[in-house]
């Protein structure tokens, strides 16, 4: 099914079963743990494709963002029951749907409760702090991270990340900053 039709049946099914179909209340969404797929997400939180269709991503940062993913790989832990995840994600899918790119070999979603403990055998050495964090790796190291507010958008910062124009700690999380270089240009 394409990203555009997809989008439409979400938000058909979205608006006729409400807030309640997830089994949460508006203010917080279910907790999926452990290795997840986009369309696991979705239907699980429809409030996730709510903000999909209204966000407004950088295209031009998109369509450049599809190549730098050559011989990266990236891991983002999420928490479906956070806002900051559900501003971030849903964004990045907006972007790579409007260019017509799927990376589902590249990017790896990981669920996550509520403090960041399980599942531990997937959380150990990441030293996770916040969701969502955005941990990209290129032959098998990380060369940096974006930590819960991605400050320019979440498609420009993993694009700097990919491309190497930045490596290191992106945040817009001030606390996070303090005694760290945050992200570096190259």
């Amino acid at each position: 099914m394409n990203s555009r039709l997809r989008l439409l049946v979400a938000a058909v099914l979205l608006l006729a079963a409400g807030p309640a179909a997830s089994g949460a209340s508006e203010d917080e969404g279910p907790e999926l743990l452990g290795p997840l797929v986009r369309e696991e997400i979705e239907a699980a939180a429809p409030e996730w494709v709510e903000a999909e269709m209204e966000a407004q991503p950088d295209l031009e940062a998109a369509v450049l963002l599809e190549s730098a993913f050559d011989g990266a790989e990236v891991i983002v832990f999420l928490g479906t029951w956070c806002s900051d995840s559900r501003r971030e994600l849903p964004r990045l899918w907006r972007a790579l749907d409007d260019i017509g790119a799927d990376h589902p070999d590249q990017i790896h979603y990981i669920g996550v409760d509520r403090d960041k403990q399980e599942p531990s055998e997937l959380l150990a050495g990441h030293e996770l702090l916040y969701v969502p964090t955005f941990i990209v790796r290129r032959d098998g190291r990380e060369v940096g991270r974006i930590v819960e507010v991605s400050p320019d958008g979440i498609e420009r910062d993993l694009l700097a990340l990919l491309s190497g124009t930045k490596q290191g700690l992106v945040t817009g999380k001030e606390e996070l900053l303090v005694g760290s270089e945050g992200a570096r240009e190259e």
